[in-house]
């Protein structure tokens, strides 16, 4: 499928922030995922929740049918909090992209130890597979972000459906109260908050 293009990116774009809660890997099969719809970096307008399997496959279909039972339908990025979700249940963003047509942004604050990964990987009886799903989301680029309050930092994302320069504009644009885009920002706080009782931890 080809890009989608935006003629003009709105500061208060619609865009679904996703990431996982904590987990015990010892005795949970389940990690809670949740979905934040947020308007560019200003505010939220709902959440979703459902769950994927600790080191399953299925959050690939959790994101899809997340998007495709919403009432929200006006979506127009899926941002995703890294590609690994309850271990190394592994989103494929252009799986996600050609079943929904909305774009895909992977965003991560460091670059990933792709060799750290690939070895972890390997305990796995489909590692091939998984692999491929890590090399599929592309090399992470690195984009400069700033707060509101001024302080300035360095992202990595990855993307699908859309064009870098659009992409980076659409991060930038998401990233005011912290150095991360608030959309999967306020995800983790809320995952963490559901599961814990309290969000904890950098979010």
């Amino acid at each position: 499928m080809d890009n989608v293009k935006f003629r003009k990116i709105k500061k208060e774009i619609r865009i679904l922030g996703i990431d996982d809660g904590p987990f015990d890997f010892r005795k949970d099969k389940k990690a809670i995922i949740i979905g934040v719809m947020f308007r560019g970096g200003s505010f939220m307008d709902g959440i979703m929740k459902r769950e994927a399997e600790v080191d399953g496959k299925d959050i690939t279909q959790t994101i899809i049918d997340m998007l495709k039972k919403t009432r929200h339908k006006d979506l127009r990025i899926i941002m995703l909090d890294g590609i690994t979700y309850a271990g190394f249940n592994i989103a494929n963003i252009k799986q996600i992209f050609k079943d929904t047509h909305i774009p895909v942004i992977v965003v991560v604050r460091k670059f990933p130890d792709f060799e750290r990964i690939r070895n972890a990987l390997k305990n796995f009886a489909d590692f091939e597979e998984r692999w491929k799903l890590i090399e599929s989301a592309g090399k992470p680029k690195k984009v400069k972000v700033k707060s509101v309050d001024g302080r300035k930092g360095y992202l990595y994302i990855q993307k699908c459906g859309i064009n870098l320069s659009d992409a980076k504009a659409i991060v930038k644009i998401s990233t005011t109260r912290g150095l991360i885009p608030e959309p999967i920002r306020l995800a983790h706080i809320i995952a963490s908050g559901i599961v814990l009782g309290e969000s904890h931890g950098d979010a």
